[in-house]
């Protein structure tokens, strides 16, 4: 995989008639962070779902190094576990009590969660419950984590706090990471790299490196260099003299 934890190749996606991703080819190496963005509609859960393995494609090659997990746009957590029992989902595979109960304290103190353990999530605000959630995904032997519009449904000051805390907790775990998000300062503020996709069929239209250290602030001049450019890619902003690394 050559230090690859995610590579794709020629990979096309079709529903029928409905052709969503065509030879799309894409590669993540081991410990990045990639944003995909794109027009609504362009295939970006498709290719989440491709990822995971949760669909298969229907021509192309996709090659995964490591345990793979997932975070919704909606968490999934079940409202009769409590956090505990809810994050303990993802330590199934450990069979000592002992060992499962530690992992699940530490997972608990890596969301800075402690003394929630044994709230059920209706007890919890939105922010709250998706740090839960992507404790579960984390718990075990988690190598990528794929996220799916994991902060969508919480308020715009939610959101920041929750890209921050994402940043911290996977400066304590690191992780390859891919996430699909229609919030441009979400992807520059987060990922190493940012695809923006094509419209459907999608394919990689272009790309753009962010070599700033996370946590980032979304003033740094790197960051709303990155927001204009892809907005500039998307059609949604004019290209001015903003400059970024990109390839096609």
């Amino acid at each position: 995989m050559n230090g690859n934890a995610l590579e794709l190749k020629k990979l096309s996606r079709s529903f029928g008639t409905l052709d969503v991703l065509r030879e799309l080819s894409l590669e993540i190496k081991s410990g990045e962070f990639v944003a995909v963005v794109g027009p609504s509609g362009c295939g970006k859960t498709t290719l989440l779902n491709l990822l995971s393995g949760y669909d298969q494609p229907s021509s192309g090659v996709i090659t995964r190094e490591g345990q793979v997990r997932m975070v919704y746009q909606q968490d999934g957590l079940f409202p009769w576990l409590t956090v505990a029992e809810n994050i303990a989902l993802g330590l199934r595979q450990i069979k000592n009590e002992m060992e499962r109960t530690r992992q699940i304290n530490e997972m608990v103190r890596l969301i800075r969660l402690e003394g929630f353990e044994r709230h059920y999530p209706h007890q919890l605000s939105g922010g709250m419950r998706q740090r839960v959630e992507l404790a579960r995904a984390l718990a075990g032997e988690a190598d990528i984590l794929l996220l799916d519009e994991p902060f969508s449904a919480l308020d715009y000051l939610t959101r920041l706090r929750m890209r921050q805390e994402l940043a911290r907790i996977l400066h304590e775990r690191p992780l390859t990471v891919a996430l699909v998000t229609h919030d441009i300062e979400e992807a520059a503020q987060l990922a190493d790299r940012v695809i923006v996709l094509s419209e459907r069929p999608a394919q990689v239209r272009s790309e753009f490196w962010i070599e700033v250290p996370r946590p980032r602030d979304l003033t740094h001049p790197k960051v709303v260099n990155a927001i204009h450019r892809v907005l500039a890619e998307m059609g949604i902003e004019k290209d001015s003299e903003f400059t970024l690394s990109k390839t096609t």
